[in-house]
């Protein structure tokens, strides 16, 4: 596994929902991005806590850098890219027990296997897939909102699974046909 120098990088095994990695996407007329919400077991402490300090670490990069973000100081209703799935989306069974964070690029992702070999197939890398991905934690002031956001870096397929767009794979929804089924409107 690879380690990484930059204190507000984090690597997190997650399950994608509302992915759009292959093509942008806008949302309510902004910018097309590529983004991803990266679902995050609370059970997993140790991807949590990292998360937390990269936050940490890009609060305290604000409000000492030469031309500070925000004054020097944490403004009040900081935003943060940490978001409870119990709180922020209770209606959704796949937010249970977890955490999220969006994370956005206006360049698109590398996307990998488990072996580290390009992904271009976009049906193998879908809502629902288990993944780990590389994101950025960094600080911005636009617009009147301030806060700490995540930037989506690159993505490593980890393993399938339940897609979240309730459509079902063929493979299980088809039966196999013999031979003897040729006749297709008996």
């Amino acid at each position: 596994m690879s380690s990484f120098s930059n204190p507000k990088k984090v690597m997190i095994p997650c399950r994608f929902s509302f992915l759009h990695c292959w093509e942008p996407d806008s949302v309510n007329g902004s910018e097309p991005k590529y983004s991803v919400s990266a679902i995050i077991p609370k059970s997993d402490t140790k991807t949590v806590n990292a998360i937390k300090a990269a936050i940490e670490v890009a609060i305290e990069v604000a409000k000492q850098e030469s031309l500070p973000k925000w004054g020097g100081k944490i403004p009040p209703n900081l935003k943060l890219p940490l978001r409870d799935g119990d709180v922020d989306r209770p209606e959704d069974p796949a937010y249970a027990d977890s955490y999220f964070i969006n994370a956005t690029s206006q360049e698109q992702p590398g996307v990998v296997d488990r072996r580290r070999v390009k992904i271009t197939d976009p049906l193998a890398i879908y809502s629902g897939c288990y993944i780990r991905a590389s994101i950025n934690i960094y600080p911005f002031n636009a617009n009147g909102n301030r806060g700490i956001a995540a930037g989506l870096s690159n993505i490593q397929f980890w393993e399938d699974g339940e897609p979240l767009n309730g459509r079902v794979r063929a493979e299980d929804e088809f039966d196999a046909l013999d031979d003897e089924d040729d006749d297709f409107l008996d």
